[in-house]
């Protein structure tokens, strides 16, 4: 890897430089998917490790442009740890540092303001058992009230509150979030709670009557997912979504 300061190269653990590359993978991913915002949302992933550092985008660079290099490396106070011409946005820190903290099993938290997943999170019911995709998310989801622009701290033990142990949680007024093991599994996640939100709001564009799925259903999705899956899908999906972004472009790699 092609460290933006040479001098840090060599201090790269085997398991942070492959944290890195995921994570400038997934920054690539959320661009091409079209969940980037400009600039406006974040991913964090943990860096494998004691001393609880994870890495976030550099604020003001667009996410098709991260690379492994460019990712600012940070503690759980926002100090950032390494140079780095970048700062990182203190709205990104709030929410990322108050799961991370929380969570032992928040390997990467994966926050976007898609189009979709804002017009369900400004609906009432929320996410509706509509598809197939959507019992999958209602098996793990919680929601949290929108309290403004997430620079407070103290909104940070009802974020964590509200959360939970789910996988996906939805913001409400605001967007998305997916909290997984590794990167891998927080994008699954994401693509998945996303493409519910899609499916419903088309759905609902119709006019028509809506069927929903039974609660039987939803109540069982959770095994399910597991099992079709083989544990949340990051090991099965990734490898090929890593080789689509370097036949289209390996910068994020460097």
């Amino acid at each position: 890897m092609n460290d933006a300061n040479p001098s840090t190269k060599v201090m790269l653990s085997a398991a942070e430089r492959q944290q890195r590359i995921d994570l400038a993978a997934c920054y690539r991913l959320v661009a091409q998917f079209g969940w980037d915002d400009l600039i406006f949302t974040h991913i964090s992933a943990r860096i494998p490790g004691p001393e609880h550092h994870f890495l976030i985008n550099p604020y003001g660079m667009s996410f098709d442009e991260i690379s492994a290099s460019s990712l600012v490396k940070v503690d759980l106070h926002g100090r950032k740890v390494g140079d780095s011409p970048y700062e990182i946005n203190p709205a990104g820190f709030t929410i990322h540092s108050a799961i991370h903290a929380a969570r032992d099993d928040a390997g990467c938290v994966l926050h976007v303001h898609s189009v979709n997943g804002i017009a369900v999170s400004a609906q009432e019911e929320g996410v509706l058992p509509l598809s197939q995709h959507s019992i999958f998310v209602l098996s793990s989801l919680a929601y949290h009230d929108y309290e403004g622009v997430a620079l407070n701290d103290e909104e940070k033990p009802r974020l964590v509150r509200d959360l939970g142990d789910k996988r996906f949680l939805v913001l409400r007024n605001h967007g998305l979030l997916t909290v997984g093991r590794s990167v891998a599994e927080a994008f699954v996640a994401m693509y998945l709670l996303e493409t519910t939100c899609m499916i419903q709001v088309r759905a609902q564009s119709g006019g028509g009557k809506l069927r929903r799925i039974g609660t039987d259903i939803v109540a069982a999705a959770q095994a399910q997912w597991q099992e079709v899956t083989h544990g949340a899908g990051g090991s099965l999906a990734w490898p090929a979504l890593l080789r689509k972004l370097d036949r289209a472009d390996p910068g994020f790699r460097s």
